[in-house]
């Protein structure tokens, strides 16, 4: 079946599949570690409570069937077992339909945690994750020779990916136009990285080239996916450099990563014989079964990508919209507007059982969003730390907070072990605190001046009272 067959692509097929296998295992790892304060049956946004509300239909996972804690915990771990697997080749060897099975299986999981997982997983990244996943499960196993739709299918994501971004931001914020919006987002982007600092200070002409840049890698380069090579793998090579540029310059989860991963199934086995010195692919086989369904899915993605194809071209795209319920073909986009001021939510606890103007509080600090001015700002992507974000939310308007806030603090006072290990620092290691408050600040990140003087990563000032002094018994402090 030479119209099926990819050939020149078995050592792209493999480096995709072994990079996809590594965001999922950090994706279960994310959930294991983190769900049961955010999702768990006593955490922030239970799912018991959610699944009782929510049909199967409009959400589809397991944990409609069944939940507990322990079950939760035994489904991230598996996923992750089975991502490890994927990832040192375990599956490749396997055959075709075990191969299959597992991609499925990882899939299977990874999308009744998402459906389920409500704020706290309302992220681009987590549909690109389901709908790339959805199509390694097709992508066959070592002995099967690439399918070329579905590589096609995985170009037709990395454009959507791409190109939506471009759009979104071009059709958005008015900084984007003029080239001028990398003056503030490096500094205002939702968690910076231990780069960001230096990326905000570079010349303001070297800011409008990075914008100018990503306008050509986002709305002019994508194009050149679906040219023969070596047009399209130069392509996917500027993509990728480009995504490297991201990822040292914040801290975006596997979003980046994802592109990554995406721009490796473009580049042909040619690229990385003379990369690296490959040898020539083994000889591989196409079953007449494995074919037809491979055909299938193509159609299925074809007759599936027509509203997120009319969505691009709409004046009203929606960002990171899925159009089905099992995330199978999805729109993306980021950053449609950046913000030129960053606001911080500084959580603070007192032991006093009267606060007053002389109490003295001390501050809670997160592992990631900035906190003490004097740290300095740390590479946590691809891992994701899912209170951090929604703290940098919550700092842009209070709504962001309204489902979660409330059990959040007060878990702090409870001293809840769950959400406590969320946090970089506990100030209470021995008792909770008896009031909990929040202030908005203001935060900027220090002039080149000011860093070599004080050695302070950030400069913030108070502005104003984001939640007023709380405790358990109910009862709210006067202002202090």
């Amino acid at each position: 079946m030479e119209w099926f067959s990819a050939d020149d692509y078995w050592f792209a097929r493999l480096l995709f599949l072994r990079a996809l296998a590594a965001v999922y295992l950090v994706a279960f790892l994310v959930a294991l570690n983190q769900f049961r304060a955010l999702l768990g049956t006593d955490g922030m946004l239970p799912i018991p409570r959610f699944v009782a509300r929510v049909p199967f239909g409009r959400a589809p996972s397991i944990f409609h069937w069944h939940y507990s804690d322990r079950f939760f915990a035994g489904t991230a771990v598996v996923g992750a077992v089975l991502s490890a697997l994927a990832l040192i080749g375990s599956t490749e060897q396997a055959p075709l339909p075990v191969t299959m099975a597992v991609w499925f299986v990882l899939w299977t999981l990874y999308q009744s945690i998402v459906n389920v997982g409500q704020t706290w997983y309302a992220f681009g990244w987590e549909s690109l994750l389901l709908e790339v996943g959805f199509l390694a499960i097709f992508l066959g196993n070592a002995a099967t020779a690439p399918p070329f739709l579905l590589l096609l299918a995985l170009r037709w994501v990395l454009f959507r990916l791409e190109f939506g971004a471009g759009l979104i931001k071009i059709r958005g914020d008015t900084c984007w136009r003029d080239l001028t919006c990398l003056n503030y987002h490096h500094e205002t982007q939702p968690m910076p990285g231990p780069f960001s600092w230096y990326f905000h200070h570079l010349p303001a002409p070297l800011h409008k080239v990075e914008v100018a840049g990503n306008h050509v890698t986002q709305l002019i380069v994508p194009f050149g996916l679906f040219l023969p090579q070596p047009v399209a793998g130069v392509a996917a090579g500027i993509m990728i450099i480009t995504q490297l540029w991201l990822v040292i310059s914040g801290n975006f989860s596997w979003l980046n990563w994802m592109a990554i991963v995406l721009g490796l199934s473009v580049l042909p086995d040619g690229f990385w014989r003379w990369l690296a010195g490959f040898g020539p692919a083994p000889p591989t086989t196409t079953p007449v079964w494995w074919a037809v369904l491979v055909v299938a899915v193509a159609v299925l993605v074809l007759v599936l990508s027509w509203a997120p194809a009319k969505n691009l071209v709409s004046r009203r795209q929606a960002m990171n919209a899925s159009f089905d319920r099992l995330h199978l073909v999805n729109t993306y986009g980021a950053f449609g507007s950046v913000t030129r001021i960053r606001w911080e939510v500084v959580v603070e606890g007192t032991t006093d059982p009267q606060p007053g103007p002389d109490t003295v509080w001390r501050e809670y600090e997160f592992k990631g969003k900035p906190g003490d001015v004097r740290r300095r700002p740390a590479q946590f992507a691809p891992y994701h730390l899912r209170l951090d974000w929604l703290m940098w939310f919550a700092a842009l308007s209070p709504g962001y907070a309204e489902p979660w806030f409330t059990g959040f603090i007060a878990r702090l006072l409870a001293g809840d072990r769950a959400t406590l290990k969320l946090l970089r620092r506990n100030p209470f290691p021995d008792e909770p605190p008896a009031f909990v408050r929040a202030r908005l600040f203001r935060y900027r990140f220090t002039t080149r001046a000011e860093r070599r003087t004080t050695g302070d990563w950030w400069v913030r000032t108070v502005q104003s009272t984001f939640l007023p002094p709380v405790s358990l018994r109910g009862s709210t402090a006067g202002r202090s």
